[in-house]
């Protein structure tokens, strides 16, 4: 087992790695951007080093002061949470050149799975059902006329080494494909350092799913159910449940059968996501395959009691899983709220700032995931995620009271949060009902954003 970890990211993550390796036995440390230095995980962490920089490419995207970070603290590893370099191939390679484990997959298989086109053809090796979509990278416009006539209207451009819903354009005829066909290549190119794109038939109103799975070192493979995260908003995720309160335990069993698979076919190792759309006549296509920890993994976490986080852990550390699939009890429903430093009234502007006041929800079930307390100054150079809202309960209707409670009690001021979009979610009868799609936001909140805010003003005034 490791004796030192170097955690090389931020926010609520870092304080989650930090507490799984303290009940370890595990020393941590962590690195800091100039705007970081008083976080919560600066105060919890047994050392910390200050790289410098307010902006992600002057810390958290540095590699050379991470590895420096990592060697002058005499590390043996380093857990790179989500985002920044989590799924850089080329990182992965220079810790293994440092003697330090990266906590996470191989280098080959970020490159593989994180490249969309290729990991598409993969898919289709091993008969798994995909969206249609273009042979590999669309190259020039001339040769996306073609395959877009050939695939047929609409379709979505999509970013070969994107994620997080970044580089995605939806295109409805060959005019729209004209005007927008470099605008994308550019788009990607200035997300993720490159310009290849692909194509593929645009599913209208989906549900999206994922399964967690975690893989050691000796074949072992398990799932621990999934996910439903279809309530999104410009394809980022904004509520996450387990599991999906809308489709059967057949459509299930083959979702995560699937997952598996795909696992045991690429030879995958430590935690990953494999993700699903599920169209309207519940036929389902592997969409994606995130090669790290999600943002949502404690809805998992809270339905079978996994640390994940420590699973991931002791599989880099080379250890077998000591769980089978035949042991996992999944319980309850769970239900994640992420609560975003955003202006829900105002199209979600981003509110930088100092908070004044911050009371965290508690009780029976309730768990919040956080880096921030009274008097933290939130920065405009990172994700606006301050918090994650993550309740429990033994059906889905007691997990959405109890959510309702929980945000009922969540006092934050100084700063404007997602918070009142997460209230309007739980009353929504759609979501009660469990009547939710990709486009649950534009279709079903709409109506009751109004009202909502109709009831807010008269309780405050």
């Amino acid at each position: 087992m490791f004796s030192k970890i170097l955690i090389a990211n931020r926010g609520e993550i870092a304080v989650r790695i930090i507490r799984t390796c303290k009940r370890l036995g595990i020393k941590t440390v962590i690195v800091l951007s100039e705007t970081d230095k008083e976080t919560l995980g600066a105060k919890l962490a047994d050392e910390a080093v200050l790289i410098g920089g307010k902006t992600s490419s002057e810390s958290y995207l540095d590699m050379n002061k991470i590895l420096q970070a990592a060697r002058i603290t005499s590390c043996d590893a380093i857990h790179p949470g989500f985002g920044f370099l989590a799924e850089n191939a080329e990182f992965v390679k220079k810790c293994a050149k440092h003697n330090l484990t990266f906590i996470g997959p191989t280098a080959d298989h970020i490159s593989k799975m994180g490249n969309k086109s290729f990991a598409k053809k993969t898919m289709q090796k091993a008969k798994i059902p995909i969206i249609p979509g273009s042979e590999g990278t669309v190259k020039d416009l001339a040769g996306g006329i073609k395959e877009a006539k050939r695939i047929g209207y609409p379709i979505m451009i999509k970013a070969s080494a994107g994620g997080g819903g970044k580089g995605m354009r939806i295109v409805n005829s060959q005019k729209e494909l004209s005007s927008l066909f470099n605008v994308a290549k550019h788009e990607a190119e200035s997300f993720f350092g490159s310009d290849e794109i692909y194509f593929e038939k645009y599913i209208a109103n989906p549900r999206h799913l994922e399964v967690q799975i975690i893989a050691d070192k000796y074949g072992n493979v398990i799932h621990l159910g999934e996910r439903d995260c279809s309530i999104q908003r410009r394809y980022q995720k904004l509520l996450e449940e387990s599991p999906s309160p809308s489709i059967s335990a057949k459509l299930r069993k083959e979702l995560c059968d699937n997952a598996v698979r795909i696992v045991k076919t690429i030879g995958y190792e430590n935690a990953g996501t494999v993700e699903f759309i599920v169209d309207s006549d519940n036929k389902f296509y592997f969409m994606e395959m995130n090669t790290r920890i999600q943002v949502e993994h404690p809805v998992t976490e809270a339905v079978t009691g996994i640390d994940i986080v420590e699973e991931q852990i002791r599989v880099a550390a080379g250890e077998k899983l000591l769980v089978t699939q035949s042991k996992i009890k999944f319980s309850g429903h769970a239900i994640e709220c992420r609560i975003n430093a955003e202006d829900y009234f105002n199209n979600f502007t981003p509110s930088p700032g100092t908070i004044k006041r911050f009371i965290l929800p508690g009780g029976q079930g309730v768990r919040t995931d956080t880096h921030v307390f009274q008097g933290s100054v939130i920065s405009p150079h990172f994700d606006s995620m301050i918090a994650k809202l993550i309740v429990h309960g033994k059906t889905r209707t007691e997990a959405i009271n109890r959510m309702k409670t929980a945000l009922s009690e969540f006092k934050i001021e100084g700063i404007e949060t997602t918070i009142p979009l997460h209230k309007s979610i739980m009353k929504n009868s759609d979501f009660i009902d469990g009547n939710v799609t990709t486009s649950f936001i534009t279709d079903s909140l709409k109506l009751d954003e109004k009202l909502f805010i109709e009831i807010e003003l008269t309780v405050e005034h």
